[in-house]
């Protein structure tokens, strides 16, 4: 097993804003590291927190990673700033430039005249998308300056997030394209346009495994899983909880994040399959981001789910 620790020297932040993006959650989060693995394999990619702050602590060099999302978009983009970052920030200094001219028009004319139907125009049967560098980053900054950082599409799969509050919104960081794109391009960097389920067929023993689906809603008004498309329901949440012990079976070492929902808590905490695969369940605090109810928003419980031995703070 790999145990290259060299950083690069600098953190690596993520790109995009996005929902369930667990930045605040790092510290809980690496106690759960495994402190040697084989490759690592993120099913839900989002924004990849995790994976870069890995890349900042020097934890993948010269290790395999494979990052999976099923959101088209999201690789999409993954992939051109990967290939082409120059190309993309010099199209987002001419929006940047636009909205600081025109601001939400500017916005609205992007979202609705430009980024949806190019989207569509570039859509494979399959539902991929070839994303060029002028795409790249009309998502970008309609991530950077849309409402909340969210990701959200109607029954027709077009973006319709409105424009968001900000008087001098970030569009343009040339460094963070930069450090991104580096991280994506090492050679044993796998970007995967797909379902979580996939994971099955590529982890091994010695795998680290990290889960941060769409979170289970705590109430009727709190439920956020279906910003990417198609709802990530009950029925997916159970799908997952078998993979993840199948995997845990399997000899993989697996982290998974999601809310203290009721039926996550039957998932893990109480179902012997999953207490028999190692699999524990800690709550840990959180901030949540994004409420409708301004007075909602803050600390939350959140569960971490791992079978592997967290280090004690």
């Amino acid at each position: 097993m790999n145990r290259t620790t060299e950083s690069p020297g600098y953190p690596i932040r993520p790109l995009l804003k996005w929902v369930g993006g667990k930045r605040q959650l790092l510290p809980h989060l690496r106690r759960f590291y495994p402190p040697v693995f084989n490759r690592y394999i993120e099913p839900f990619f989002g924004s990849g927190a995790v994976f870069f702050d890995l890349c900042s602590a020097g934890r993948l060099r010269d290790r395999e990673s494979v990052l999976i999302d099923s959101n088209a978009d999201l690789i999409g983009c993954y992939e051109t700033v990967r290939t082409r970052p120059d190309d993309v920030a010099a199209a987002l200094d001419h929006l940047a430039a636009a909205h600081a001219r025109d601001g939400d028009a500017q916005y609205y004319a992007v979202r609705d005249g430009l980024f949806n139907p190019t989207r569509d125009r570039l859509r494979a049967a399959d539902g991929r998308i070839a994303y060029t560098p002028e795409l790249a980053a009309m998502l970008i900054y309609l991530n950077r300056t849309g409402f909340n950082g969210l990701y959200r599409v109607n029954s027709r799969g077009g973006f319709n997030v409105p424009a968001g509050r900000y008087t001098q919104p970030k569009i343009v960081d040339r460094a963070k394209l930069a450090r991104v794109a580096e991280a994506l391009a090492g050679a044993n960097v796998k970007l995967v346009c797909g379902s979580f389920d996939m994971v099955e067929t590529i982890a091994a023993r010695g795998d680290f495994v990290y889960f941060d689906p769409p979170y289970a809603a705590v109430s009727r008004t709190a439920n956020f899983t279906s910003y990417t498309g198609p709802r990530f329901s009950a029925t997916d949440q159970e799908r997952l909880q078998r993979l993840a012990t199948r995997l845990a079976d399997r000899g993989c070492l697996v982290l998974l994040s999601n809310s203290t929902a009721d039926q996550i808590t039957q998932l893990y905490e109480r179902n012997a399959e999953a207490q028999a695969a190692g699999l524990r369940a800690v709550r840990v605090p959180a901030r949540r981001a994004i409420n409708s109810n301004a007075a909602r928003r803050g600390s939350v419980a959140e569960y971490l789910i791992s079978n592997v031995d967290p280090v004690l703070l």
